[in-house]
């Protein structure tokens, strides 16, 4: 079996995963207030369902805010070769995917204002059929990498 890529994402690209999980669980939260409202407002709901929906969102704000975004900066792996690009990401389900470079179309980055704020992008590498995402490197490194790719696909384009 081959070895696992060697390259990791920016440790940053963690705190923009856990900023996005904050704002996912305040909409959770919105949710529970909601059901709390309907509660004490419109019809009464069982305490359980209300303490079950509690229980609920508190899981899903600590997978949110911190187990998951730790899993994926942990298990997220990337390596361009001269003929491949190769991808390893998942946190319960492990992914792996081969990009040959004669299959690149073209590559791009990308900001979000999070991103930006935190001074990172992504890369996109778009194939006929699909586009892959190298999330959260650094600036510099994305552009380097985004050059490198552009450079080794168009050599490998005209070996063909």
């Amino acid at each position: 079996m081959r070895p696992d890529p060697s390259k990791k994402i920016d440790r940053r690209g963690l705190k923009v995963w856990q900023i996005t999980g904050v704002i996912l669980s305040i909409l959770l939260l919105g949710i529970v207030a909601g059901m709390f409202s309907l509660h004490y407002l419109v019809v009464k709901l069982p305490i359980w369902s209300l303490v079950a929906t509690c229980v609920v969102v508190a899981v899903l704000i600590m997978l949110q805010i911190w187990i998951l975004p730790l899993l994926r900066y942990k298990k997220w792996r990337y390596e361009v070769s001269e003929h491949e690009i190769e991808l390893k990401h998942g946190v319960i389900i492990v992914k792996r995917t081969l990009i040959p470079m004669v299959r690149v179309q073209h590559v791009d980055t990308r900001q979000g204002p999070l991103l930006r704020a935190y001074k990172l992008s992504s890369v996109t590498i778009s194939t006929a059929a699909t586009t892959h995402e190298i999330p959260a490197l650094s600036n510099e490194v994305a552009d380097e990498l985004r050059d490198k790719i552009s450079v080794l696909a168009r050599v490998t384009e005209d070996d063909v």
